[in-house]
């Protein structure tokens, strides 16, 4: 099949309104239509076209000129068979292992049988330099490469030859930048840069990244010195690995205002320093005032300790008024944060004291001390802003009377999203949550280890923490939870969304008193720099009222 593309270019020997007419398959003249010259003669279309076409292998085209009874030019063209690759010969010298060179050869981007292409003939031979550049070998090169032609066959023969150089080792780091901090800070977040590790790009990545991610440091860039390298025994290039580090500031405070459809308006501001009594301990604190609570708090992080665990301490004062249950709660507490491949594990301990007021019942004040253990599973496309994956989250915490507390229970919580791909651009969110506290009576156990549920991130189409037991007039926490939540998000434009969704809960004192309360709705998604943000118009059936939701949907 062909077309007739009009392509309004002036040729010196026409009129100035004369229009070039192209005469080719579709797929050729919409790669010559952005590139022909808007005023050439016939013997500079000839040759322009006939370089585009040979990019894309068509070595041996027919380009037939002819003007029509209007005197316009007329290019018909016949591109011809397509070249094809017919061999292909790569060398790697050096001290390469074996079984790396057969991989670099196994895995040649450009296979026998394929189209030849320019950029695919570019994009082949510098794929397999920046294989050989990531790992072990900083110093290699591409020596020579050839792509020999033959347009009768319409075959091309490529050769291209390496040159890996030696296999590079990390040697010691040698830091610049520091003044608040030692070079023993840095050692601790320090897991693959050691001297005598094969040199590998990603772990020189992964070290500025995670150096970026810490409180202390603005900017980090970390390279491979190779003009320093010395040559071990092994035959080896030891190279010294010059990292270079710019240091925040060591005081930062700050002030904001939000709104959030759970807590109302807010205002808040906080205070941070990274160095508290030059330790390198991150001190943290803030004061948080919202419609509906208000909360101080102080926070002490210390770098991670040699198994890559980070410990923290904080104290909290917080003060509530939600669904006519005003709280009021101190708690102190320690915790230890490890990463074990893509499970987070968090051990904590907490006590604190609670002094809960329902409108139209008895005031009680608990205390506890519980022990509590969390693992969180990620399985993630995009942390942010998730297609495909699971993330699951189990916590396991208690108290006893024996120990500081004035109930004895066991928590179980147990929560999980799942992200599908549908087609191209829309996506299903399904989430769950489970939860049980096991104890003879809610009675004196705090609100943080029984359930409510309701509103932005649980049940939308209900007010937040609405869905429970009944106190007096005030909505209280129960010992059992059951969410669970189906979103369909289709993406108008790469920024913008609508999605539909189902949403069924409840928190209940007993199984008996189980009624899922169910809410439906629509929303609208915006990609933002920190996340989708979400607006959702949610029905809730129980109490037959409409509930504007507001949210960044970040994955836990």
């Amino acid at each position: 099949m062909r077309c007739r593309l009009a392509l309004l270019l002036a040729c010196t020997a026409l009129p100035a309104s004369a229009q070039l007419q192209l005469e080719a398959p579709p797929a050729i003249a919409g790669l010559l239509a952005p590139f022909l010259p808007e005023q050439a003669g016939e013997a500079r279309l000839r040759s322009e076209a006939g370089e585009i076409l040979a990019t894309e292998g068509y070595f041996s085209p027919t380009l037939e000129f002819s003007r029509d009874d209007a005197g316009e030019l007329r290019l018909r063209i016949d591109p011809g068979e397509r070249t094809l690759i017919a061999s292909v010969d790569l060398t790697v010298d050096g001290p390469v292992a074996a079984k790396t060179r057969d991989a670099l050869i196994a895995g040649w981007r450009l296979p026998v049988g394929q189209p030849f292409r320019q950029a695919d003939w570019n994009t082949a031979k510098q794929q397999l330099l920046g294989e050989l550049l990531a790992v072990e070998h900083a110093d290699a090169r591409l020596v020579d490469s050839r792509a020999e032609i033959d347009s009768e066959a319409r075959q091309a023969a490529l050769q291209a030859r390496y040159e890996a150089g030696p296999r590079y080792r990390f040697g010691a780091l040698a830091i610049s930048g520091l003044h608040r901090y030692t070079p023993a800070l840095i050692d601790r977040y320090n897991r693959n840069v050691r001297p005598g590790e094969p040199y590998r790009a990603d772990a020189l990545q992964a070290l500025t990244g995670v150096l970026q991610s810490t409180p202390y440091f603005s900017s980090v860039q970390a390279e491979l010195d190779t003009a320093a390298a010395e040559i071990d025994a092994d035959g080896n290039a030891v190279a010294p690995v010059r990292l270079s580090v710019r240091e925040r500031p060591g005081h930062r405070a700050g002030f904001g205002a939000g709104l959030s459809s759970n807590t109302g308006a807010r205002v808040e501001a906080n205070y941070n320093t990274p160095n508290l009594f030059n330790q390198a301990w991150e001190f943290d604190s803030g004061l948080r005032l919202e419609q509906k609570r208000q909360t101080a708090y102080a926070d002490v992080l210390l770098p991670p300790d040699g198994g890559q665990r980070r410990h923290s301490l904080g104290v909290v004062y917080e003060t509530s008024n939600i669904e006519k249950l005003e709280t009021e709660r101190h708690a102190l507490g320690i915790q230890s944060v490890q990463q074990r491949g893509s499970v987070e594990q968090r051990l904590s301990l907490n006590w604190q004291r609670e002094r809960r007021t329902p409108e139209g019942a008895e005031r009680v004040t608990s205390r506890a001390l519980v022990p509590n253990v969390m693992w969180t599973w990620r399985q993630l496309d995009n942390p942010l802003d998730p297609r495909r994956g699971v993330v699951v989250q189990l916590n396991v915490g208690g108290g006893a009377k024996a120990v500081l507390s004035d109930q004895n229970f066991l928590r179980l919580h147990l929560r999980g999203n799942l992200y599908l791909p549908l087609g191209t651009r829309d996506t299903l969110a399904l989430r769950g949550e489970l939860g049980r506290t096991f104890a003879d009576a809610r009675l004196r156990i705090p609100q943080d280890y029984l359930f409510r549920t309701g509103g932005t991130g649980s049940v939308r189409g209900y007010a937040y923490q609405s869905l429970g037991v009944r106190e007096g007039e005030a909505t209280v926490g129960g010992r059992y939870l059951a969410v669970a939540s189906a979103e369909y998000t289709h993406w108008l434009t790469p920024d913008w969304g609508i999605a539909a969704f189902v949403d069924a809960g409840d928190a209940v004192d007993s199984l008996a008193d189980a009624r899922l309360a169910v809410g439906y709705g629509l929303g609208a998604r915006w990609r933002s720099p920190a996340g989708p943000i979400g607006a959702d118009l949610a029905y809730g059936q129980r109490e037959r009222q409409l509930h504007l939701h507001f949210s960044l949907a970040i994955p836990f």
